[in-house]
């Protein structure tokens, strides 16, 4: 498939006109130079509705396009639970972990550990985070991202990541955060609408081929009656996936620990909810980004199980979506394929401006140079934020080039970690006695435990194991703090200080989403 003359205009015109908005909304009054707060906390004046655009288009991205739509080829809606969990675990998040960021008025999660711990844990937990979200996290959206305009347009993966990596440098370089959260409103809008137009084709095809042109709702009805196992959301341990998404474990198990880390303690998705004019102003956009979530998987998942019914023959899962792409006329094409890439570029901006907001602030202001102006500072932001595009660029195809799934390969890496990080979080906010040392214990404790569990028990599901290292993590880092005497820490948050309470309208938003959820799964059991 190749772009018409339009749809690469089209394309074009977004390109440029993104770049534009960014630097335009960057701009700083005269006399005013940019400083670490602008840079990297968009001066914390973020309104609710940016935010919860910004959530969501951090979050969508390569891997949740690409990836679970390959899944949902091959699992099914079933994989939607991290979509819908997520939405639970964002107000979570909301009612009790962000009070307690914003009354410590930090720029990162190594930040808050020092407040809390001390240095060690900042350092060690900082590095990690670095090593992760440009290894892991980046490389992998810039694969997914190029992989998809290779189908889509014939254009070679490399090329493809050397022009994410460019855009996406370009439009968020110069205005850090404030550029990256504004102009994801524009993103969000996109993809939504790009992605419902995809999963409406899809519907539409499905009816043409298999029914008698009803339109979309017959193509989802015919798709209910003909492959049934797709609409599984909890698997039983016989299930060829079950090892993938063992059961119940999705809703009370090791999602759960999944979800806490990354909504919870994930840079750069808390970073948007630290940049708020207001707690309540984030609580708002947390509540927002929690309905998008709902919708999430409709855009995501559906064209993955609409192509398992069109072209069971794919080669490769992942192929997924860019082939549904292929059902987009021309003329609108360009539009589809304009929303991938804010998706793609929105995720690679926002990763790069928190991989250059802990480098900055955790690591060189703290060990390199600690009376670095803030002119500096930003300068230095900057130029990590291009050294680590540069290394995601040179690693992604030996990392993820020969890999099935790329979206269960992220979750199976960050699953080797995570249980640490959320017990050492949770102990921090909730227990006055946990210390320095139990935290660094449970951090490196989660990741030799979950390495011990893949090599020796190598039939435990991932998300069992997640759930598993976690309460070992939580016990092990209980039996250090007991046997060092176990008194209340000097640096222990005091929670009468913190406003826990929430308004009326976040509390009927929660409740609506738990109804909703409530009612998917006891409609797809």
């Amino acid at each position: 498939m190749r772009l018409s003359s339009l749809d690469i205009a089209t394309f074009i015109v977004y390109c440029l006109a993104l770049i534009g908005i960014a630097w335009w909304v960057s701009r700083e009054k005269a006399g005013h130079v940019k400083n670490t707060q602008d840079y990297f906390l968009a001066s914390k004046s973020l309104p609710w509705w940016a935010i919860g655009a910004s959530l969501i288009a951090a979050n969508i991205s390569a891997e949740q396009i690409i990836g679970m739509s390959g899944d949902g080829f091959r699992m099914g809606m079933a994989i939607a639970s991290y979509e819908w969990m997520a939405a639970l675990t964002l107000l979570i998040v909301g009612k009790f972990f962000l009070p307690i960021f914003l009354k410590k008025g930090i720029y990162t999660m190594p930040q808050f550990l020092e407040e809390r711990f001390d240095y060690r844990v900042r350092i060690v937990m900082a590095i990690f985070w670095l090593g992760v979200y440009t290894f892991v996290n980046l490389a992998a959206v810039l694969w997914l991202g190029a992989l998809a305009i290779n189908t889509i347009t014939g254009v070679d993966v490399a090329y493809g990541m050397v022009f994410l990596a460019l855009f996406s440098i370009g439009y968020s370089i110069y205005g850090g955060l404030k550029a990256i959260a504004l102009t994801d409103i524009i993103q969000v809008v996109l993809l939504i609408c790009g992605g419902l137009m995809v999963s409406y084709l899809a519907l539409n095809n499905i009816s043409d081929s298999f029914g008698d042109g009803g339109g979309a709702w017959q193509g989802f009805s015919i798709m209910l009656a003909e492959v049934p196992e797709k609409f599984n959301m909890i698997f039983d341990p016989d299930h060829e996936h079950y090892i993938s998404l063992p059961g119940l474990s999705v809703l009370i198990g090791g999602m759960w620990i999944m979800n806490l880390s990354y909504w919870g303690f994930n840079q750069y998705i808390t970073q948007r909810a630290l940049a708020a004019k207001s707690l309540k102003e984030a609580q708002k956009g947390i509540a927002f980004a929690a309905y998008l979530k709902l919708l999430m998987p409709v855009i995501v998942v559906l064209p993955g199980i609409a192509a398992y019914m069109l072209r069971p023959d794919l080669e490769m899962a992942d192929q997924a979506y860019p082939t549904m792409m292929q059902l987009v006329p021309q003329g609108l094409l360009g539009i589809t394929f304009a929303a991938l890439v804010a998706a793609i570029a929105s995720s690679l901006g926002s990763m790069t401006n928190s991989i250059s907001t802990i480098f900055t602030v955790d690591i060189y202001k703290k060990l390199i140079n600690p009376e670095a102006s803030e002119k500096r500072s930003v300068l230095v932001g900057r130029s990590a934020a291009i050294v680590a595009m540069l290394c995601a660029v040179i690693v992604a195809r030996p990392l993820l080039g020969n890999l099935p799934g790329a979206f269960q390969y992220i979750q199976e890496f960050t699953g080797f970690f995570t249980p640490g990080i959320v017990a050492i979080f949770l102990l921090g906010f909730f227990w006055k006695k946990a210390t320095a040392l139990s935290a660094l214990v449970a951090a490196i404790g989660s990741a030799v435990l979950s390495l011990a569990f893949y090599l020796w028990w190598p039939a435990l599901p991932f998300i069992d194991r997640v759930g598993l290292v976690f309460i070992t993590c939580m016990v092990l880092a209980v039996v250090i703090t007991l046997a060092s005497g176990a008194k209340e820490h000097d640096k222990a948050i005091e929670l009468d200080d913190i406003q826990f309470s929430t308004t009326t309208s976040f509390n009927l938003a929660s409740l609506g989403v738990v109804l909703i959820l409530i009612a998917l799964y006891a409609a797809w059991w």
